[in-house]
This record gives structure tokens, C-alpha cells and sequence, in this order.
């Protein structure tokens, strides 16, 4: 994989420029925050590596495509645990959980 061009980087800064960003987990978060956050993570990995689009992905799991959107930024706080292991099982990803 190569750095984008000038022309590629515009193109990318325009659209972020339009988007909502993605929201962050603080240190101290609970355990079950991070397993979530962790189960968007794979979500978006596999858009990534599929190089699919959201919408794709939201007929793939039979789902709103702002489900997805909700997913790819991270907004965990709309998630439970169970609703995104369902989804990540439906996909087939790979994902352990670990509690400490």
C-alpha cells in the first residue's frame, strides 16, 4: 500500500470535512465499553479489507445503513455487548473476549 497522492489526500480531507468524527474511549472506561469498542474495530477492518461501503454492509447484516455509520464512529453508548456480537457472528469475524 502507497501514501495517496495530493489529489487523493484532497479528496479525503473534503469528505471527513463533512462527517461526524469518531468517538474515543476514555482510560478508565468499563470492561464491557472496551469490548464494544474493540467489536467496532472489527467492523471496521472488515469494511476495510472487503473494501465495501457502509451501505453494503448494512444489506449484508439486514440492517439501517445509520446502524452502520453508528458502528464505523464508535458510538458504543448505542450498542450493547450481545447486539454487536450478533452482528460480528453474522459476519463471521474473528473476535475473542477477554475479561480481566
Amino acid at each position: 500500500m502507497t501514501f495517496p497522492n495530493e489529489k487523493d489526500l484532497k479528496k479525503i480531507r473534503a469528505k471527513l470535512s463533512r462527517v461526524a468524527p469518531s468517538h474515543t474511549l476514555p482510560r478508565n472506561a468499563p470492561k464491557a465499553d472496551v469490548i464494544k469498542y474493540k467489536l467496532c474495530e472489527k467492523f471496521v477492518k472488515h469494511i476495510l479489507d472487503k473494501k465495501i461501503s457502509q451501505a453494503q454492509l448494512a444489506r449484508q447484516l439486514h440492517v439501517d445503513p445509520s446502524r452502520i455509520n453508528e458502528i464505523v464512529k464508535y458510538r458504543i453508548d448505542l450498542f450493547t455487548v450481545d447486539k454487536l456480537m450478533e452482528l460480528a457472528e453474522r459476519l463471521e469475524l474473528d473476535f475473542r473476549v477477554e475479561v480481566a
